[in-house]
């Protein structure tokens, strides 16, 4: 898809608009053209997601820290294709998967073990009925897989608002391999940034694969 042109900092052009309003607005049709996405487009997106990142997992050591995909978000389950860390499961990796905090913070984490493990997280996310690691568990990743609504060509990533991801990112190992999952059409020539962003420096797409974006993380 094509986003609306916007200037340097993020706001709308006609508007003037804070870097803020840019991204509610661009958030809102990210989130359209997921919602209306074939379930077999969605599938083979899926599929596809899978075999790129299988292929990445395989150049790195350590746990995988893979987001639980819901929805229309890439990786997500769709009709008789599985879900993207039940399929890092099966590939014989060792997938750790975030679990929300009560408290604004850093992500906390939890070893996975497929969803019959799961149960209600907060703000109605799913988490693993196992024991939390601590948020210093994620600088053990060897490949840690992001969620966003999009990425642009500086690696800039537009997530759903809550910042969690910019806390934790900054504790990732400097050796760790960090990705976005992307829709194709998802990578973007820009997004709204703010100061606290943190940036990415590949995103994986069903169509091109692994890509990369900056010379960031």
């Amino acid at each position: 898809m094509t986003a609306r042109a916007e200037t340097t900092d993020g706001s709308s052009p006609d508007q003037g608009g804070r870097p803020g309003d840019g991204k509610r607005t661009l958030r809102r049709g990210l989130l359209a053209a997921r919602t209306g996405r074939p379930p077999g487009e969605r599938a083979a997106a899926t599929a596809a997601l899978s075999r790129h990142v299988i292929s990445l997992a395989s150049d790195t050591s350590g746990p995988v820290h893979c987001y639980l995909p819901i929805g229309g978000e890439p990786g997500a389950a769709a009709g008789a294709v599985p879900a993207l860390p039940d399929v890092l499961l099966d590939a014989g990796h060792d997938v750790v998967v975030p679990v929300v905090p009560a408290e604004p913070g850093p992500l906390d984490w939890a070893r996975y073990t497929g969803p019959d493990g799961l149960v209600d997280g907060l703000f109605g996310t799913r988490q693993p009925a196992g024991p939390l690691l601590g948020t210093a568990a994620v600088a053990t990743a060897g490949l840690v897989l992001v969620p966003a609504l999009a990425v642009d060509r500086s690696g800039r990533r537009l997530g759903r608002g809550g910042g969690y991801y910019d806390r934790t990112l900054p504790l990732v190992a400097a050796g760790a391999v960090v990705a976005v999952l992307l829709h194709d059409g998802e990578l973007l020539d820009a997004v709204p940034a703010e100061p606290h962003d943190v940036t990415v420096g590949l995103v994986v797409l069903p169509g091109d694969g692994v890509v990369h974006v900056s010379s960031g993380r």
